[in-house]
């Protein structure tokens, strides 16, 4: 093809690309239009949302301090721990800061509220997440030797902490749970999601949840917002801790209302079990086996299971027949 012929087509297509950029401010006009109608959710205000990478960064941070030398990725001495702690503390507690004078601010503007005295609060806040992460500790202490115990192909505790999603989600729930305990909007949610996405467990940071807690396996673990979880308990996969279906109006009736089930101490729950209802308790030591459908109370000490089906096999061999 002669060179001038490569010239002609590189014209003919910087043209068409501008007269498709001309057809862009037609889409910005239409977008703009509609903001500020039922027609678009926007958040067009001078005050910052909080921000989802520093929401994980805060999750990224309290693990560190929580369990110190395992995610920094350089070694830590006895000699250095004091520095390092310090350090972590000190960048955890202004992040924390700023995001939760962030949620608060946009809480006020939002909803048209008086002055709450957005930075006064994030910073005390944020002081009181930092002295409640000891507690923290000790509870994801309790819930690491809880997954030792509970779990015979635990390859030990530095093996769970590494890489077990249940105590990641866990962790994430406890950290989360503070902060909603201590009334700071918006972030709980962030962070529980941010750990639902990664693992694929859903826990509600206003779920009250007892120490030595154990999530097996934990893909499709859902707990709501105000279930009550007692001391040792251990859940499998796909086990569901919900509230009934509600139409729109009761929706809003029980918003902030018991929704979710009650589970008290040292009860087991199978895979893919679903317990449903604010007044559905299952009683200490209880066990629920696999796929239970459970809408109802269960007393203490009680173990409730499927009966087993009917399984056909089709071949020439049986399991558990002599075959020779």
């Amino acid at each position: 093809m002669p060179e001038s012929a490569h010239g002609d087509n590189c014209k003919l297509e910087e043209k068409l690309s501008l007269e498709l950029h001309q057809e862009l401010p037609a889409v910005v006009n239409e977008l703009v239009a509609s903001c500020g109608t039922k027609e678009c959710f926007e958040h067009i205000s001078p005050v910052p949302l909080p921000s989802r990478e520093a929401v994980v960064e805060i999750v990224t941070r309290s693990r560190k301090a929580l369990f110190p030398g395992y995610f920094d990725g350089h070694k830590i001495e006895a000699v250095n721990l004091e520095y390092h702690m310090g350090m972590v503390l000190m960048k955890l507690y202004d992040t924390m800061a700023d995001q939760i004078t962030w949620a608060v601010r946009h809480d006020c503007f939002r909803h048209d509220q008086s002055c709450t005295h957005c930075g006064d609060r994030g910073q005390r806040a944020a002081l009181e997440f930092v002295q409640g992460l000891p507690e923290i500790r000790r509870l994801l202490t309790l819930d690491v030797l809880a997954a030792q115990e509970g779990d015979p192909a635990s390859g030990g505790v530095d093996e769970i902490i590494f890489s077990y999603p249940g105590l990641f989600a866990v962790t994430v729930y406890r950290l989360a749970h503070l902060l909603r305990h201590l009334g700071v909007p918006i972030l709980p949610r962030m962070m529980s999601e941010y750990a639902h996405a990664h693992t694929g467990i859903d826990i509600h940071p206003g779920a009250e949840i007892g120490n030595s807690f154990f999530i097996d396996h934990g893909t499709g673990v859902v707990i709501g917002e105000t279930t009550e979880i007692g001391d040792h308990v251990r859940l499998y996969q796909g086990v569901t801790l919900g509230a009934l279906s509600l139409s729109k109006e009761e929706v809003e009736s029980l918003r902030g209302a018991k929704r979710h089930p009650t589970i008290e101490d040292n009860v087991i729950i199978y895979s893919g079990a679903t317990i449903l209802g604010g007044k559905t308790v299952v009683g200490a030591r209880s066990v629920i086996g696999g796929n239970v459908w459970l809408t109802e109370s269960v007393p203490p000490d009680t173990k409730v299971f499927l009966e087993k089906p009917q399984l056909v096999y089709v071949g020439s061999r049986r399991p558990g027949k002599d075959t020779a």
